[in-house]
């Protein structure tokens, strides 16, 4: 019966864990990795109640799933997922899922007063009331299984807000991030092409600033994009002196901010 329980809270506490905020996820986390990897496991490999102590079942418990979970991780290490939330828990979970299926068949070949479980049996409950310490149990269970659904409807309910931020990026030759200008003659012109990208969740506008060797030479704006807009623009550069490492200077402004968002640059040599 607890197997059930702890196979349909690995499944619900996937979104709750990965996507939910606050003190109930933190315990679900921990519940998750300190108390399911080994409880499942061991109940596989003790199927029968009194193959091991309960003493010695707890504290393997414990101890296992520490170990599982470090071995998830260092898998994944080697692994294009990498050591992440989502990658962990689903390896994580699979480890469940499985000692829960084997545990499962394990008891089932085993008499029915002779199988380890957590809970009570739920004939021995038919045919009388059941003590304090089961009844405890249950409302705790009862009380994870609700709290895990509730934050799962809270989660699907209310997403996380999505970040707000700007993209400014600058182009080179056939339109990479690469393959910049880095040698010019005095009197001949370059360009590169500046690209804006919106994802502040609301319109916004923008100024752009190109300084050569510290002289503004360009100024563009406003630039008024609406949520998810673009912008691209070539910008055209024409040395006025000669001079190696000259700074080429990209500044980004965001509405009335007097200080740039951010900014890109790059260096020309400059012969006579």
């Amino acid at each position: 019966m607890e197997l059930i329980i702890i196979f349909l809270l690995t499944i619900i506490c996937f979104p709750v864990i990965t996507l939910g905020e606050g003190v109930f996820r933190v315990i679900l986390g921990i519940v998750f990795l300190v108390i399911f990897p080994g409880y499942t496991v061991m109940a596989a490999l003790f199927p029968g109640k009194n193959s091991i102590k309960s003493i010695e079942r707890a504290a393997f418990t414990i101890i296992l799933s520490f170990a599982l979970v470090s071995l998830a991780g260092l898998i994944l290490n080697y692994t294009p997922w990498g050591i992440k939330l989502t990658p962990i828990y689903i390896g994580v979970s699979i480890i469940i899922v499985l000692a829960s299926g084997i545990a499962l068949l394990r008891r089932s070949e085993l008499p029915e007063s002779e199988r380890f479980t957590l809970l009570p049996n739920i004939k021995m409950l038919k045919r009388g009331n059941p003590s304090k310490f089961d009844l405890a149990l249950y409302i705790c269970l009862a009380l994870i299984v609700i709290g895990a659904i509730s934050t799962l409807v809270y989660v699907i309910a209310q997403p996380k807000p999505q970040q707000s931020f700007s993209n400014f990026y600058a182009l080179g030759a056939e339109d990479m991030m690469a393959n910049y200008p880095r040698e010019l003659a005095l009197g001949e012109q370059t360009g590169v092409i500046l690209g804006i990208e919106n994802h502040e969740q609301q319109d916004t506008s923008y100024n752009v600033l190109v300084t050569f060797d510290g002289k503004e030479t360009q100024s563009i704006g406003p630039i008024l994009l609406a949520n998810e807009g673009k912008w691209t623009n070539e910008i055209t550069l024409t040395p006025s002196k000669a001079g190696d490492d000259q700074k080429v200077e990209f500044m980004l402004f965001k509405g009335d901010e007097p200080a740039p968002y951010l900014s890109l640059h790059l260096w020309l040599d400059v012969s006579e």
